[in-house]
């Protein structure tokens, strides 16, 4: 085994003993169940006006009165995702989009300033184009590669949040995540990270980050059955903030989810431990392929970022991106996609199933410069044969050409 091909799976073995063991009740108890079990309710009894007021909500511990605040099963999994993440406290909300948006509203005022990465995930654009907007918060797409100057140049008095995606949806950029906490600091705002590729690969309160924000959709849930979000953070004062703002909110997420993404993490480890390698051998077998131009995978030499993955990751998961020749057509390309047989054709990722999604055309607000104009699509590796899913790409590469005559 090759260091890279090792490095990728390196940080979900280091992993895996937290995944299954944490956020469990005390195993050495006589008859206790190796799963918690799913606490549903609404209404929550006391037994006097006094017990009720000593468990009230609205204090930032998780006591509560009412079941939107909170269940068993909530609260042990935000406890693992705590540890998961290095964090010391996580609000679970009810999806991915949702754990980018509250923190936002935390967070934001009338008149403050946001920094956006152009490559940001495409709902958190279009929620700072209109919601924000309408709110008096005001916007500035930075290049996700910009350097530091440029980065302080685009900061005012005003600026209270820099949000960093990395890598980026689909285009898979490295930010320099470090540097951009220094600057966020040193400007006196908060770094925001959507860490969701990265999650249990990089430690984001290592390197600066205020609040870590994932999709547990994606590799947490990982059967593609739930919709489920978490925002991280390791700090009291930003934990009352958030706190209280998702109780404002009523963010909650619903205690099957809860459940079926606890239960999901305990194999998280070993899922990613194979598709991660499985992807890697993937995207290095596509870089061999005369019809592929580039392959956008953090841990491959030519990704943008990939200096940033290589210091400060432990591993990678399985999802990136392809942009093909430039003399192949986007109607080729989208006609080589619909003919896959292992490939579903979805706009998640992160279950156990190979997945397949174009990706020309980006929306771009800073530049263009590094976006592929060429047709590219993102494939997710899931737990398939590596070999099957090979023969597949194979097949539909071959026909590339021979669909634009």
């Amino acid at each position: 085994m090759s260091d890279l091909e090792a490095k990728v799976s390196a940080g979900w073995n280091r992993l895996a003993s937290t995944l299954v063991q944490g956020g469990r009740a005390d195993v050495r108890e006589s008859g206790t169940l190796v799963n918690l079990p799913v606490t549903r309710g609404s209404t929550v009894l006391f037994p006097s006006l006094e017990a009720m007021n000593r468990m009230d909500g609205r204090s930032h511990s998780h006591k509560a009165v009412y079941g939107a605040m909170g269940t068993p099963v909530q609260h042990e999994l935000e406890k693992l995702l705590s540890l998961i993440e290095g964090g010391t406290h996580t609000q679970v909300v009810n999806s991915g989009l949702s754990a980018c948006t509250t923190p936002l509203l935390a967070f934001l005022g009338q008149g403050d300033h946001l920094l956006l990465p152009d490559s940001v995930y495409g709902p958190t654009r279009r929620f700072a184009d209109t919601m924000l907007k309408r709110m008096g918060i005001s916007t500035t797409y930075y290049a996700p590669m910009a350097t530091r100057a440029e980065i302080e140049g685009l900061t005012r008095a005003e600026t209270r949040i820099i949000l960093a995606e990395s890598p980026g949806s689909h285009t898979f950029e490295v930010q320099d995540v470090p540097m951009l906490a220094d600057v966020a600091h040193q400007a006196d705002a908060l770094l925001f990270l959507d860490n969701t590729w990265g999650i249990g690969v990089f430690q984001p309160f290592e390197h600066g980050v205020d609040v870590s924000i994932q999709a547990l959709t994606k590799y947490p849930g990982g059967h593609s059955d739930v919709i489920i979000g978490s925002i991280t953070v390791n700090d009291e004062t930003h934990w009352k903030t958030l706190r209280d703002a998702s109780i404002q909110l009523g963010q909650c997420a619903s205690p099957d989810d809860c459940w079926l993404t606890l239960r999901g993490l305990r194999t998280m480890g070993v899922r990613l431990t194979h598709q991660s390698r499985s992807a890697l051998e993937i995207a290095q077998w596509l870089k061999t392929r005369p019809e592929v131009a580039r392959v956008l995978h953090p841990a491959l030499q030519d990704c943008p970022g990939h200096e940033f993955w290589k210091r400060d990751f432990t591993g990678a998961c399985g999802l990136f991106g392809v942009e093909l020749q430039p003399d192949i057509s986007v109607e080729a390309a989208e006609r080589m996609i619909d003919g896959l047989s292992m490939f579903g054709i979805g706009a998640s990722w992160g279950g156990y199933e190979s997945l397949v999604l174009p990706t020309t055309g980006h929306v771009r607000r800073v530049t263009e410069a590094g976006v592929p104009k060429a047709a590219t699509f993102r494939l997710h590796i899931g737990l398939e044969s590596v070999d099957d899913l090979k023969a597949d790409l194979a097949r539909g590469l071959d026909g590339l050409r021979q669909a634009d005559q």
